[in-house]
């Protein structure tokens, strides 16, 4: 797995038209490379050989249930924030076959369980709130007393090229959660991209040892003091032009305070539980399990898949769910999100990318619920959040 960056290395700067050599690079040691790419109408996650089929010159607006790419009229390749996609599916699969049984010649099954299988694979352009989500998930299945075998050995095949944010999206609240927008830890390598008076470069610094060997195929050149303050004023401005916020202090007891607040009863009014903020969360791992046979009945398999939480079938046992209703699935969603995960793994399930909010059809927002829960204890308060979330921006 990646580890925590030292600074042995000083950054470099690799031009633009030198960046080609950083994909032949990983493609040299035998990486297959996944990265961004316009495809659909959107900025989606794919097998990539090129720098050409990056997003060059389109970047993407993202609000409440509201999600457009659009050209940006310039040439930068890492304009946009993130799309549905998360690295997610490269690591914990949406269906895993998890054994096959198949009846011999005797009558008899002969049964085989799925051997762990990781393919050599570069992850390009990771967003430091993506490192985060991406750490989130090593807790739940890559520690501990069980360690899931195929997720590990996927994880520890992983080279990370992680992208320094300079421009937030409307849903973006990393800087509340720490995570972002720039990276400092969990990647091989981080880039900052500058647009600059007609030069077009990157600014790279090694995370791993491994990240300063292929560093050094590049053959950049070593930053300049003027280049490097270029570079810090990137994630300097993302961070003043992030406007969406999350308080969390003490956001684990609010919501264990609240459990019954008539808040939730207001959210499920709206919430259609068509699972879209699980499904696009990087670090969301509900599962379930299905059996299947063949026709024949010599053949049976089992498979684990992606679930959700807000699916009625999910927290079924015999007699019924125990979440009938849309308003005990979203609370339990959220709670866990930010309180119980908390006490499981030490760390929070939220990492503030905001996929939850851009690509619920409704537009909930988990800040603004949040807001209203800790609103309602405090009245006092309500006028200076509004006053501050005005002075921020629109």
């Amino acid at each position: 797995m990646t580890k925590k960056g030292t600074q042995a290395v000083r950054p470099v700067v690799v031009p633009r038209s030198d960046l080609q050599k950083l994909f032949d690079a990983l493609s040299e040691r035998g990486y297959r490379l996944i990265g961004p790419t316009v495809r659909d109408r959107a900025v989606r996650l794919a097998e990539i050989s090129s720098v050409n089929e990056l997003p060059e010159g389109w970047t993407d607006e993202q609000d409440n249930g509201t999600y457009r790419v659009k050209p940006t009229g310039d040439k930068a390749l890492f304009r946009y924030v993130v799309g549905q996609d998360s690295w997610k599916q490269y690591l914990y699969l949406p269906a895993t076959r998890l054994w096959e049984a198949r009846r011999d010649k005797d009558g008899g099954f002969q049964t085989s369980t799925e051997t762990a299988k990781a393919r050599k694979t570069a992850f390009i352009g990771a967003r430091p709130c993506e490192l985060q989500a991406i750490a989130v998930q090593d807790k739940v299945f890559g520690e501990g007393d069980f360690v899931d075998p195929g997720y590990k050995a996927r994880r520890d095949a992983i080279f990370i090229v992680a992208v320094n944010c300079g421009q937030p999206s409307s849903a973006c609240f990393c800087v509340s959660m720490k995570t972002g927008p720039k990276a400092t830890s969990g990647f091989d390598l981080a880039l900052t991209e500058i647009l600059d008076a007609g030069s077009h470069y990157f600014v790279f610094e090694a995370g791993t040892k491994h990240g300063e060997e292929v560093l050094g195929a590049i053959a950049g050149k070593r930053v300049s003091p003027q280049e490097e303050a270029a570079a810090e004023m990137v994630t300097a401005t993302a961070i003043k032009n992030t406007r969406r916020k999350l308080d969390t202090e003490g956001i684990k007891e609010l919501l264990y305070r609240n459990f019954e607040h008539p808040r939730w009863d207001d959210v499920a009014r709206r919430c259609l539980t068509c699972a879209n903020c699980t499904m696009v969360c990087p670090t969301c791992f509900c599962s379930t399990m299905e059996d299947a046979t063949d026709l024949a009945g010599s053949r049976a398999e089992r498979w684990r898949r992606w679930d959700s939480c807000f699916s009625l079938d999910f927290s079924y046992i015999h007699g019924g769910s125990v979440r009938a209703t849309g308003l005990s699935r979203y609370r339990q969603w959220m709670t866990h999100k930010l309180a119980t995960w908390l006490d499981q793994f030490g760390v929070s399930g939220c990492v503030g990318c905001g996929r939850c909010i851009v690509w619920c059809p409704v537009g909930i927002d988990l800040t603004e619920e949040t807001r209203a829960i800790r609103e309602s204890e405090h009245p006092g308060v309500k006028d200076s959040h509004k006053s501050a979330r005005k002075e921020s921006g629109p």
